[in-house]
């Protein structure tokens, strides 16, 4: 029997509505594929951290059990793939189950496999090997896709530093950054020895380095999805750093915003047409599916430089699959679980990527990743619940409903995904939640609007905690959960 083969945007939202193979979203939160259930029929959210106090419909989280101290999101994922109440539920809901995840190991796959299921993305192994950034910048030149000036190299000692430096024409003042982690983490500024003793530690002994010369740049992020038709891409994102309100981490990410106007039209078909061309070298390199891209945005030259890579959904897949193209095509992720459905199709990625780069296209949201900023540890007696929360006219933020969408947020309003609850360790770094508004968070000068700061402060106000007591300790995980 011929497959039909779907030949358009209409037959493939056609398709996804009508699924009936159980699809299931493994994460510590369903934040990074939020809303993608309302576009595929038995799609499920299994969760270790319940942000909806139970009241979202299809986001499941088993009760607690105990386990050893989480190392990793990947630990959290075995965790829940090993728990009787999740195997329950796969073996009740039936069928031949699918499952996607935000991070994944070689444990995952093998999980997946006794549970009789398959993981839609590419192979743990091929992806680790290009979430290596030091990988990145090679799959880049092979792409053409340029990185900012750099070397990249073990790192001795300072002294060997400067020699790199030097012979490479880089300069005194550097940004270095390991092969593997949060760049808010592994992200080091040398400018001196003494700026280098203090992460000697995460520096020397670490394998490659990436070194580059530090130029004034800018962020921005956009995502994208590797399809046997091609690459299909994204809008260009800023990216919201190292703002002290929200991270206590120097270059570390915090949020995103899109508009249609976010850079020059020059910058953003830029960023296209090198995000394509990244694409279709992922393709000669195995990989297929979901990815997002960093690109740096030099602010004297206007030069854009790859960044990184992150192969996989993000932080700020929320924000690309809820933009206004994905409401009137579909949102790029369900590109991503066609292109694994082994469903024949064929798409026009040239007529896709050109409609989707008109600025009729892109509405105006933005996302604030809220972190405890202090450096301080104690025990949340009192946590906002999600939902849609109102600014008064005196800048109080209060609650007004509930809502598990952010598409219900109107005027003077914004949509608040909780992750720490009552009883949890608050501690410097940890995510209180994330706050989706419309329109912009930054000024044209990119520092945080005044509205956005009173949106801040009124979060986090609604946070209560108690001191840890005297004897007790928290050792702080080292790794995100989004």
């Amino acid at each position: 029997m011929v497959k039909k083969v779907l030949k358009n945007i209409s037959e493939i939202r056609r398709y996804f509505h009508t699924n009936e193979d159980p699809i299931y979203f493994v994460s510590a939160t369903n934040f990074n594929l939020l809303g993608i259930d309302e576009w595929v029929k038995n799609f499920k959210y299994i969760c270790y951290m319940d942000c909806f106090d139970g009241r979202h419909p299809n986001v499941f989280v088993p009760s607690e059990m105990p386990h050893d101290e989480f190392q990793s999101i990947e630990d959290i994922n075995n965790y829940l793939l090993q728990h009787k109440e999740v195997i329950d539920l796969i073996k009740r809901r039936g069928g031949k189950p699918r499952f996607v995840f935000l991070m994944f190991d070689e444990r995952t796959e093998e999980l997946v496999k006794e549970l009789g299921g398959e993981i839609w993305f590419p192979k743990a192994k091929l992806r680790k090997k290009l979430d290596n950034k030091i990988e990145t910048v090679r799959v880049g030149n092979k792409a053409g896709v340029p990185s900012v000036p750099n070397a990249l190299s073990e790192v001795h000692s300072y002294e060997h530093l400067r020699q790199i430096a030097d012979k490479a024409g880089l300069g005194d003042d550097l940004v270095l950054q390991s092969a593997f982690g949060d760049s808010g983490h592994t992200t080091f500024f040398i400018r001196s020895e003494a700026d280098f003793r203090k992460h000697e530690h995460e520096i020397v002994g670490q394998g490659e380095i990436k070194i580059m010369k530090r130029i004034d740049c800018r962020g921005s992020a956009i995502e994208a999805c590797a399809t046997r038709e091609g690459t299909i891409v994204g809008p260009l994102m800023t990216e919201l750093v190292g703002f002290k309100e929200l991270t206590p981490y120097r270059g570390g990410w915090c949020g995103n915003e899109i508009f249609a106007t976010a850079f020059s039209p020059k910058v953003r078909q830029q960023a296209r047409d090198l995000t394509f061309k990244f694409g279709e070298q992922l393709r000669k390199e195995g990989y297929r599916g979901y990815f997002e891209l960093d690109f740096l945005i030099d602010k004297k030259t206007g030069e854009l430089w790859l960044g990184e890579l992150n192969p996989r959904i993000t932080g700020a897949s929320s924000m690309t699959n809820h933009a206004a193209f994905a409401h009137a095509d579909a949102p790029l992720f369900l590109f991503h679980l066609l292109e694994f459905s082994r469903k024949p199709f064929k798409l026009d990625v040239d007529e896709i990527n050109e409609r989707w780069a008109d600025p009729d296209m892109i509405d105006s949201w933005c996302q604030l990743v809220i972190k405890h900023t202090e450096d301080s540890v104690d025990i949340i007696t009192d946590a906002p619940q999600s939902g849609i929360y109102k600014m008064l006219e005196d800048g109080r933020v209060v609650y007004d409903r509930f809502d598990y969408h952010r598409r219900a947020v109107g005027e003077n309003e914004a949509f608040f995904l909780r992750i720490l609850r009552q009883g949890d360790y608050r501690y410097e770094g940890a995510d209180l939640g994330i706050l989706v508004m419309r329109g912009r968070a930054m000024t044209n000068a990119f520092k945080l609007t005044e509205n956005a700061k009173r949106w801040i402060h009124g979060i986090k106000s609604a946070y209560s905690a108690r001191p840890l007591p005297a004897a007790a300790t928290l050792e702080e995980p080292a790794f995100k959960i989004m």
